[in-house]
């Protein structure tokens, strides 16, 4: 089944796929960018909230993401033992849930706790989705469109980026950014009604003893594929057998991860570390550097921000092929790398004085260029590099760990630091996440998988197939 999967030339079935599970990301990039450029906003009288603008980008930006850690767990779990569509249905949900609370926030306590719900239907997203996608797409496929889908975050915060101009100069105060959220929830309804028509995971359902309905889904597959692109599929040579079972024990797949795979766990943990300081630290914090350094008014941060965004957004999609063809190890040491040399050049000239917000957002534009593609394949190198029936819980592990190392800390310390008003303690924030992206890109060096164009099961072999 797998190889008959992979076998299947691209064709409009996959673009569903791609439209049904990937367009979240843009909620995810559309939530960061509103609360950070909206974060002026939110701190004056008559917005409805007593808060700070370094509560807004510092705690509520950490408990956002905490609550995507827990999230992430959480549904990870139930995502391997329940199934991708369930998850993916059930996940966007509770984002749609949070969203409208957010929206409808009467204080700060309330406003943290929509955003920690938010947050956890997000990092359920990143588990579900991530998995099914993996275990839908061609693996000759599967690193760009797994880049470019990751990247389209970016879509969304340039969205948002822009969407904040208007509500920060035209509407009033206390209802504006409430109207930012609302707009969120709409978006989320329309990408709900698509996801219905994205099947389960044919992967998930043989596994699992669903297989008579597993082999049906690839049976209508196969012939949508023929007659929409005309052409006859030769019969799949490879086969791999499997002991069907319902559950697999949370122990069973500890063990797996770290017994059997150290070496990758470790190199998760790295990758994911990195990435997180980094672009929580940025995304929630930037409008404020703008404002803090280079007194830009909080109405115009938007169109700042938009600019990084594209170059973010740029990044995954220029690069991404290359990701299949030049290969893992190379591409992922070489954004990362680069990326954090970049950052410390891009530090050296704030630190001079010799930047303006203009320059600073070039700057910035093309280190996230390379940063994003990096970023992006953190989560392609976690959702392929570990067995099928671990693989949820493996995206939704190292994503946890990792974003609450980095991205808990770097919007606390970010808020920190920048809140100063001292241009030493921000170059300090740029040099920590520099370095975190050289550290992780060398550890992809040594501890790096070769997993273009293979299978997921010639990745890492199922926990239950038979020897």
């Amino acid at each position: 089944m797998p190889a008959r999967l992979d076998r299947l030339p691209w064709a409009r079935w996959h673009w569903m796929i791609v439209i049904g599970l990937g367009t979240v990301w843009v909620l995810d990039g559309l939530e960061v960018t509103i609360v950070g450029n909206l974060s002026g906003r939110l701190s004056e009288d008559g917005s409805g909230l007593a808060i700070t603008q370094s509560q807004v980008t510092g705690l509520g930006a950490a408990i956002y993401v905490l609550g995507a850690c827990v999230g992430a767990l959480f549904f990870g779990w139930l995502t391997d033992r329940f199934g991708r569509k369930k998850l993916f249905m059930l996940t966007l949900a509770v984002y749609l849930v949070g969203t409208a609370m957010t929206a409808l926030s009467f204080n700060p306590v309330w406003f943290f706790v929509f955003r920690f719900i938010t947050g956890a239907g997000i990092g359920g997203e990143y588990a579900a989705i991530n998995s099914a996608i993996d275990e839908l797409i061609p693996a000759r496929h599967r690193g760009r469109i797994d880049l470019i889908i990751n990247g389209t975050y970016w879509a969304g915060a340039a969205f948002g980026a822009l969407l904040t101009v208007p509500i920060l100069t035209q509407l009033p105060v206390g209802w504006g950014w409430r109207v930012a959220f609302g707009l969120g929830v709409v978006l989320g309804l329309v990408i709900l009604l698509v996801r219905r028509h994205v099947p389960e995971s044919p992967r998930w359902l043989f596994i699992h003893g669903r297989g008579q309905e597993a082999e049906q889904l690839v049976d209508d597959v196969e012939r949508t594929v023929e007659r929409e692109d005309d052409v006859t599929l030769e019969p799949a040579e490879q086969y791999i057998t499997i002991e069907q079972r319902t559950t697999i024990s949370f122990g069973e797949i500890a063990k797996t991860l770290f017994r059997q795979y150290p070496r990758r766990a470790g190199l998760g943990l790295a990758l994911f570390i990195g990435q997180a300081f980094l672009y929580n630290a940025i995304t929630f914090g930037y409008a404020q550097i703008l404002q803090t350094f280079f007194d830009v008014p909080s109405g115009s941060t938007g169109y700042y921000f938009a600019v990084i965004a594209v170059g973010n957004l740029l990044g995954p999609l220029l690069l991404a092929p290359l990701f299949d063809s030049v290969g893992r190890k190379i591409m992922i040491t070489g954004t990362y790398v680069l990326s954090g040399v970049l950052l410390l050049g891009t530090a050296w000239l704030f630190s001079a004085g010799v930047l303006s917000a203009v320059t600073m957002t070039a700057c910035w534009c093309v280190v996230l260029f390379f940063a994003s593609a990096g970023a992006s394949s953190a989560y392609l190198t976690v959702s392929e590099i570990f067995p099928m029936e671990t693989r949820a819980l493996a995206i939704a592990f190292f994503y946890a760990i990792g974003t609450a190392a980095g991205g808990i800390t770097g919007p606390l310390l970010f808020a920190h630091l920048v809140g100063t008003g001292r241009t030493g303690d921000t170059v300090v924030a740029f040099v920590i996440g520099a370095v975190l992206m050289i550290a992780a890109g060398l550890v992809e060096a040594f501890l790096g998988v070769k997993a273009e164009r293979q299978s997921l099961e010639s990745i890492a072999t199922p926990l239950t197939a038979r020897q």
